[in-house]
């Protein structure tokens, strides 16, 4: 009688606890993230809050073409809520080379650490690198110490300049049936985001594809129903060269093959790629490249 009283009153202490760890977490005030960073975000479906801050300062061209930032010069942090009180941080900081050395030392200085440096485009003038970084702690404290890091560099913070009126130039929506995923104009860019069906995790927290982890299409619109595309490929191991040989068979250019992270589950590849071509042409070679990977289906 004794053993069974305790095993319902141990019962009783596990129900609580249970029921504890259900409960939904205090609400992060985001306000403070765009006070401390110096630029506001947006709440993404996903749960993520996301900042973007391009690099609409920088004047990139490769092979003639002047890159907008929506193609390839887009800074951005995102924040996942860890606890009632602290945040997991990602990002990937757009910089010229002369910007990496002070901007790293600064985000060490204030606990944000680094995960990758390296290129995404090829042939580009200036040179520009790539800093992905991540962090935790409360929200404000690690927007601080961003905006610290960035202050070192020239990127702006104000509301960027709303894109001029008139025709797009290439069809959008033919594109998107295509790939077989549609997305929206922004910054004079067509972006689609392909997100992974599978579940990713960070330090055993699910990581959102807004942080980074959705397959990124861009087309920028170069004349006469060309345009100039890039973006990443996220891939698992097996992936990887299927999707090389996808993207060569149709004339698309690798320019960087690594990784992102530090401790992503399961590791993921991250492959940029490059052409400036029939904007049609191009969508039905990125289409065989996402038909080699296990991407969400809509």
């Amino acid at each position: 009688m004794g053993q069974r009283i305790s095993a319902v009153a141990a019962l009783l202490l596990i129900i609580p606890a249970r029921q504890q760890a259900q409960q939904p977490l205090a609400p992060v005030d985001w306000k403070q993230v765009d006070a401390g960073l110096g630029k506001s975000g947006a709440l993404q479906p996903d749960g993520a809050y996301k900042v973007g801050m391009p690099r609409s300062d920088l004047h990139v061209t490769i092979g003639g073409v002047a890159v907008k930032a929506a193609l390839a010069l887009g800074s951005w942090v995102a924040f996942k809520q860890a606890s009632d009180t602290e945040a997991m941080l990602m990002g990937d900081l757009v910089l010229l080379e002369s910007e990496v050395g002070p901007v790293l030392g600064k985000l060490q200085d204030g606990g944000i650490e680094q995960t990758a440096l390296h290129n995404h485009l090829q042939h580009e003038s200036p040179r520009v690198m790539y800093m992905h970084i991540a962090g935790r702690g409360t929200p404000a404290t690690l927007a601080a110490a961003l905006h610290a890091a960035l202050a070192l560099t020239t990127t702006p913070f104000g509301a960027p300049a709303a894109a001029p009126p008139g025709s797009f130039g290439i069809d959008t929506a033919l594109i998107g049936q295509l790939l077989g995923f549609h997305g929206r104009v922004n910054g004079g860019v067509y972006q689609v985001g392909v997100p992974r069906a599978e579940k990713i995790t960070a330090d055993g927290i699910d990581v959102p594809p807004s942080m980074g982890l959705a397959t990124a299409i861009n087309f920028q619109p170069t004349g006469g129903g060309k345009a100039a595309i890039t973006g990443d490929f996220v891939l698992i191991g097996n992936e990887v060269n299927p999707v090389i040989r996808a993207l060569r068979d149709n004339g698309i250019a690798i320019t960087a093959l690594h990784s992102h992270m530090l401790t992503d589950s399961p590791h993921l590849f991250f492959m940029h790629y490059w052409a400036n071509d029939d904007a049609l042409k191009l969508a039905h070679g990125l289409r065989a490249a996402l038909d080699k990977m296990n991407v969400k289906k809509v």
